[in-house]
């Protein structure tokens, strides 16, 4: 890929920077690999991957090659804030998703390994409320065998009726994939 640079944080998204960029928000649970996947597409290291899961509060701007910003949200489904700080970032992430008008879709990002939730069912439940365009990227592919996340990636597409590839950082798979549809179909 191409150039990729952090923009800037913020809160709100309006207080993104002026300007009619094509958007593309970024999410999953806290520690589904969302900065990981940032940092493959990026091929260096802009997003901060912790050990701690919940350490992203903020909507964090990053430009592709001048051609879109991939906005990467909190993750979600991570108990060890309070109760009022989780609902701050629900109100941050619905006010989002729903009011900017540069938003074309999002990336769902998901640990291959684990199984479908209610909280990524709303998402998606969500986003086809809002007329998003959303594909799930499933993460740690490399932790399994070739024929079971393939197997797992048929899975999913059939069950969600959305476009769902296998990913890792760690192998440099499936991402580009991923922002190639973005790119083609998206934007």
């Amino acid at each position: 890929m191409g150039r990729v640079r952090f923009v800037q944080s913020a809160s709100r998204w309006d207080q993104f920077p002026d300007g009619k960029m094509p958007q593309v928000a970024i999410a999953g649970r806290s520690n589904s690999g969302k900065s990981s996947f940032i940092n493959c597409l990026a091929n260096q290291k802009i997003a901060k991957v912790s050990g701690t899961p919940g350490k992203t509060r903020l909507l964090n701007i990053f430009d592709v090659e001048q051609r879109f910003w991939l906005v990467d949200m909190p993750g979600y489904g991570y108990a060890a804030r309070s109760h009022s700080e989780r609902g701050d970032w629900e109100k941050m992430i619905e006010d989002y998703l729903v009011n900017c008008e540069n938003l074309k879709g999002l990336i769902l990002l998901m640990d291959i390994r684990r199984k479908w939730s209610e909280d990524e069912s709303v998402l998606l439940d969500f986003c086809a409320a809002q007329g998003l365009k959303i594909v799930v990227g499933l993460t740690k592919g490399d932790k399994l065998s070739r024929s079971k996340w393939k197997s797992q990636v048929l899975l999913m597409e059939k069950e969600l009726g959305v476009p769902c590839f296998a990913l890792s950082s760690l192998k440099n798979w499936g991402i580009r994939d991923i922002i190639g549809l973005v790119l083609r179909e998206w934007i």
